[in-house]
Formats: structure tokens, C-alpha cells, sequence
């Protein structure tokens, strides 16, 4: 049985999967904010529980559970596999011997630099993450919009401006990074990003030409334009705290998020710049999944609720998981 309540729960092994309140037994898919809570004994992926321990405390206690190697968990055996979100991130198949249910978390089908590839395995039901369920969130090939990204970048490099790339400090940012790094641009990082950036090395991700941003104002050799000449500066949403760095001048601001495809984007997150560099699956990945994962049944979370019907009119059995939902599954 599962039930969802701001998290999903698969009862018979008393396994809570992203849910932000603290659990007894929690599977934390990836190691951002709204997946995760300091359970009292939490399952992920190595990376994952290395950026779990950076953001929630060292001495939480993770069970840890490598790509592709079950373990068992009550009377179920619990594989993960890359889900191509972020670092470490992962699907969670939970398989009786019965019934297989794979839960998505978030992901994506394309690639990555700093993410493994997402891998989709055979289940009888699927839990689906579906943020960009609606057609017009059609993704321009992830090639195209890093050509635009580095075009923007010189361009405003040339003209003597400090490109200000905005992202997540997880994830994105060193994504972002590592691609600029592929195109010889060094990046200064907000502190925040770049001491998630330093666990990412330690995991052996080589992230390239990138230090933190240290302003004169924290007392730090760098900050104001000469300190940053040639370089993009990174940065926090302008919806985060802190995001604002001390000594940046005559700036290009840009935003890499897969809403970017809304044109209201760039001005609803009051940039110059809004770029649709997505690290959730599109619409036409979405209903790819389900045809390689080929569920009998369907269940989605975190999107839009008309994606049920998509899925719907494409011949799947599919429903949305609400609040108040239960269903058996392994009865």
C-alpha cells in the first residue's frame, strides 16, 4: 500500500519516500530541500547521502544503496536507479516478488556533465513525477540552449560586463559550471554553491575552472569588476536569501530554469536573461517514460493535473495522487 500526504509511503516496509517531515524510515531521492528531512534513519544513493549529510547534519544515519544493488527491506527488494536529476539522484524500484513499483522522483531522460544518465526499468506501477506535464513545455535540444548560454556569456564578457548566472545552489549551478568550464570560462561561485561544489569534487566530479566569490566587502581578495574580468559570476535565485554579492558591477543577469520557455520568465524573475536549461524531464519525456516503463497502472505527482489526461489519451491508466489517496499495491 502506498498513501500520499506530502510524502508516499510504502507501508509494508514502513518506508517513507521525500517526504520533508521527519520519518522512522525515509528514502531521500536527491538531496534537494523539498525531498528530504533529518529522518531517524534515512535510504539513498551514496552521493545523495554525502549531500544529505552536508545540508542536514554529519551524524545523520543513511543507509546507503548504490545503483542497480538491492537490498532488502521487509518482505521487498529495493533498487535504485539514476534518475539524471542532480548528483546522486535517483528512482526507487520496490519489487515483492509480485508487483514492481518504480517511483520517479525528479529526473530526466538527457544528459548531464555532473549527473548519471537516467535508467528506466520495467514496472507494473509507476509513480511519476510530472512538473512539466503540459504540451508547450517542449524543451529545445539541451545542445542549443548551451550555445546560447556561452554566446550570452562572451558577448557580455566582450563588451566589459560581469555575467551573473543565476541557479539553485545544488545541482544547477555546478551543472552550469562544468559546462561553461567545457567552453574555458572560469566561474566564481556564491559561497553557498561552492561548498556543495567542493563535495561534488570530493565524489570525483571535476567541476573545472571554478573558486568561490569573495567579496572586498567580507574582506576577501576578490570583488568589483577587475577582480572578476573574464569570468561568470555565480550566484543564488533572486528568490533565495543571500543571493545578492557585495562588490558586482554593470551586470548580465541570466537565469537557467526550464520555465524559461513561458516568455513572462525572464521578467517574472526580474533578469535580462531567462534560458529553458531544464533538469526535469519535458513533456515528450514524460510520456516517453511511461512508454518505456510500460506501468499498468500510473500515478502522478508534482505537475500539473491535466497531464493525467495526456497520459489518459495516450492509452494509460492514469491517475493523479492527491492527498487523500490510498490504493493496495502489495496485497
Amino acid at each position: 500500500m502506498f498513501h500520499y500526504d506530502g510524502g508516499i509511503k510504502i507501508t509494508r516496509a514502513g518506508l517513507a519516500v521525500d517526504d520533508r517531515r521527519r520519518q522512522p524510515r525515509g528514502f531521500v531521492s536527491h538531496a534537494h530541500a523539498d525531498h528530504m528531512a533529518r529522518h531517524e534513519w534515512a535510504y539513498a544513493t551514496p552521493a545523495t547521502a554525502a549531500l544529505y549529510r552536508h545540508r542536514l547534519g554529519d551524524r545523520l544515519q543513511v543507509q546507503p544503496m548504490p545503483f542497480g544493488k538491492p537490498i532488502e527491506l521487509g518482505s521487498l527488494q529495493l533498487t535504485t536507479y539514476p534518475a539524471g536529476h542532480c548528483l546522486g539522484s535517483a528512482m526507487l524500484l520496490a519489487d515483492d516478488g509480485q508487483t514492481r513499483l518504480l517511483y520517479t522522483g525528479d529526473f530526466k531522460l538527457g544528459s548531464s556533465y555532473t549527473a548519471r544518465p537516467a535508467e528506466l526499468p520495467q514496472a507494473d506501477i509507476l509513480i511519476m513525477e510530472s512538473t512539466f506535464g503540459i504540451p508547450r513545455y517542449r524543451m529545445p535540444p539541451r545542445e542549443q540552449v548551451i550555445e546560447e548560454l556561452v554566446t550570452t556569456i562572451r558577448a557580455a564578457l566582450a563588451a566589459g560586463k560581469t555575467p551573473v548566472v543565476h541557479a539553485y545552489a545544488l545541482g544547477k549551478s555546478q551543472e552550469v559550471t562544468a559546462i561553461l568550464h567545457r567552453a574555458g570560462i572560469p566561474v566564481l561561485q556564491h559561497p553557498k554553491m561552492a561548498q556543495v561544489s567542493a563535495v561534488y569534487e570530493k565524489l570525483g566530479v571535476d567541476l573545472g575552472d571554478w573558486a568561490p566569490y569573495e567579496s572586498k566587502a567580507a574582506g576577501g581578495p576578490a570583488g568589483g569588476s577587475q577582480a572578476v574580468e573574464g569570468h561568470v559570476v555565480m550566484t543564488l535565485p533572486q528568490s533565495a536569501k543571500g543571493f545578492r554579492l557585495a562588490g558586482l558591477q554593470n551586470v548580465v543577469s541570466i537565469a537557467v530554469t526550464g520555465w524559461a520557455i513561458d516568455p513572462s520568465t525572464q521578467h517574472r524573475l526580474g533578469v535580462d536573461v531567462a534560458l529553458p536549461l531544464s533538469d526535469h524531464a519535458d513533456f515528450d519525456e514524460l510520456i516517453e517514460t511511461a512508454r518505456r516503463v510500460a506501468p499498468r497502472e500510473i500515478y502522478c505527482t508534482h505537475g500539473p493535473a491535466e497531464f493525467v489526461g495526456h497520459l489518459q489519451k495516450a492509452g494509460f491508466n492514469a491517475f493523479p495522487l492527491v492527498p487523500e489517496s490510498q490504493r493496495s499495491l502489495f496485497s
